[in-house]
């Protein structure tokens, strides 16, 4: 028996293409010698993964001091120059206002189980977003919370402890093979993958285009 929901916060809850995130490439084109949005997002993107992947246990640092390290790479590699405190600022904006997926909150508003929201940004951040977005969730679980980041098991493991289920009694929802599907199959959790943006087919998984499937 299904008795929780687990689900990605970044890219499944709320929107990666919002106007926070258009500034801060703005800024990068002028700033830098990137000059390519796709180019940028290749570059930051795979650092912040590298930096995540770094991030466990005693080497564990928060979502500001990591982001802080990022900026300093492209400082350092991608002649990034500008005032660097006001793309930190812009950065956390992110975490906070993204908006929501259209069918967010009538899924959390629908939903007869208690969900919980899974992300590598901090408390703090998802707090005040779910607070703005009048949602609420029967728990946070964050990187800081379990000292690593998705796709390591090490949270998983907390939400399982924080939301009281075994592994086989909660699903798993999320939009990344790597940080979401894969982690969830090897701790025994079902995942259920979200691809809004076109067909895709995974052996042994379910893939739907919109929450209102659930």
């Amino acid at each position: 028996m299904i008795r929780a929901i687990f689900i990605d916060y970044t890219g499944t809850m709320v929107q990666e293409d919002e106007p926070y995130t258009r500034e801060l490439l703005s800024y990068f084109i002028a700033h830098s010698d990137l000059k390519d949005p796709k180019e940028i997002l290749k570059v930051v993107w795979g650092k912040v993964k590298e930096t995540e992947a770094e991030c466990f246990g005693d080497a564990f640092v928060k979502l500001d001091e990591r982001t802080d390290r990022i900026i300093s790479f492209c400082v350092e590699n991608c002649g990034l120059d500008g005032d660097l405190s006001y793309i930190h600022d812009v950065w956390s904006k992110i975490w906070v206002h993204a908006p929501l997926f259209d069918d967010v909150k009538p899924f959390f508003e629908r939903s007869k189980l208690p969900i919980y929201v899974l992300s590598n940004d901090d408390l703090c951040y998802l707090e005040e977003s779910m607070r703005l977005k009048d949602l609420q969730p029967a728990g946070i679980i964050s990187s800081e919370m379990a000292r690593a980041c998705k796709p390591n098991r090490a949270i998983f493991d907390k939400a399982l402890e924080v939301a009281g289920v075994s592994p086989e009694e909660v699903i798993h929802i999320g939009d990344s093979l790597t940080s979401d599907v894969q982690p969830a199959k090897e701790i025994g959790i079902t995942p259920v993958y979200l691809s809004r943006n076109k067909d895709t087919v995974i052996e042994g998984v379910r893939v739907i285009r919109s929450l209102d499937e659930m």
